[in-house]
């Protein structure tokens, strides 16, 4: 049976979306530059694509610039607003659990000379409030915190950390920008950036069965930010370069199915969650279940003790069932995860780490097989002894 439970690394695009980005491969292929009638027929898909993209989001048509992923995304937000408000301050807070496209970003910025505050995070991957609050002072002027931890699904309190930022800045009387990595997020869990406060809002296509090489960066309208990209002035300014029209127009299609069933997506993720986290609790012992009760539904990261987390892998791959120790991002990196180890646990824990990462497609039958084989691997291991 094949399984597959890497969905937050990258998901199998919606037959639609792939269907939309063909179209606009094979025949209406023009450039949205252009100004003869293939040109307007590519400039109109991306047009839908950017209202559906917005309504997923509650923002505005003219808030949404299409980039080439969510890391793209999170590098424009990020030293674009600093760029812009460099003059204001030399302060940016983000947290130890980032994903790397933040966490580069913030090393690159100190290196030019920023102060970068990282946030540290408790046992269930939760930044401290009062440490965000102590943080903020007047040379604050970014603040980069991700809504769902790529790692272990846990869910940031974006709308009181908004919150502690308008404080702040009545307090200090300045501008401090929140940008929000909803790159896990997005999907998953209802967004609506005008209400949670947020000014800059980084999603990427593929992680919401949309196609690969796409993603879209909210800018409030009456931001200011500056362009890392120069050239032809596409997406406001801030993005130059012709748009990938076959991947927008698909990115919008998966955008409006997946904010139409969100509901039932995330039942149908849970649902398959929790099938495969009670059998483990009752057949596997010594383990630790590094997601929390209140993370998302799309993620579960647990610790086999005894047993490293990539042979584990391996062996669920003979058997056709597709997971990941952590990040696919950092997955090839040697080191271990920055985001459990912020989290305080063990050399043993981390090494052990497996996530798990559902789509509404997973099915009980599924969970049991996974659950079979998983078992047979774990126990297997340890009367080996490969990691004691």
């Amino acid at each position: 049976m094949f399984v597959y439970l890497d969905n937050s690394a990258t998901t199998r695009p919606y037959r639609e979306a792939m269907e939309e980005t063909v179209k606009y491969m094979e025949t209406d292929y023009g450039n949205p530059s252009s100004l003869h009638r293939m040109g307007i027929t590519a400039e109109k898909a991306i047009k839908e694509s950017r209202r559906m993209v917005a309504a997923s989001l509650g923002a505005k048509e003219e808030e949404i610039l299409f980039t080439s992923g969510g890391t793209e995304s999170d590098n424009i937000a990020i030293f674009g607003a600093v760029q812009a408000r460099k003059r204001r301050g030399n302060t940016i807070i983000t947290s130890q659990i980032e994903h790397p496209a933040v966490l580069e970003s913030c090393k690159k910025l100190e290196n030019m000379g920023f102060k970068v505050i990282y946030l540290p995070v408790d046992r269930q991957g939760r930044i401290d409030l009062n440490s965000l609050e102590s943080a903020l002072n007047d040379q604050t002027i970014l603040m980069s915190i991700m809504q769902v931890n790529n790692e272990t699904g846990a869910i940031q309190p974006i709308d009181k950390i908004s919150k502690l930022k308008k404080a702040a800045e009545k307090r200090l009387g300045t501008e401090i920008l929140f940008h929000c990595d909803g790159v896990q997020s997005y999907g998953k869990l209802p967004i609506h950036v005008k209400d949670l406060g947020i000014d800059l809002f980084s999603v990427s296509g593929h992680k919401i069965h949309g196609p690969k090489g796409v993603g879209a960066l909210y800018v409030r309208k009456d931001l200011n930010i500056l362009p890392i990209i120069y050239g032809g002035g596409q997406e406001r300014g801030l993005r130059s370069g012709t748009e990938n029209v076959p991947a927008v127009a698909g990115f919008g299609k998966a955008a409006t199915l997946s904010s139409a069933n969100l509901d039932k997506r995330a039942k149908a993720m849970e649902a398959a969650k929790f099938r495969l986290k009670q059998g483990i609790q009752e057949e596997i012992p010594d383990v630790r279940f590094n997601s929390s009760e209140e993370g998302i539904s799309s993620i579960l990261n647990v610790s086999f003790l005894g047993v490293r987390g990539e042979v584990l892998l391996h062996t669920l791959e003979q058997s056709d069932i597709y997971v990941s120790t952590g990040s696919a991002c950092s997955s090839k990196k040697k080191g271990q995860s920055h985001v459990l180890k912020a989290m305080g646990l063990s050399d043993r824990e981390i090494e052990g780490a497996i996530r798990f990462s559902f789509n509404e497609f997973n099915t009980m039958e599924e969970m049991d097989y996974v659950l079979t084989e998983l078992k047979n691997a774990v126990l297997k291991f340890r009367r080996l002894g490969s990691f004691r």
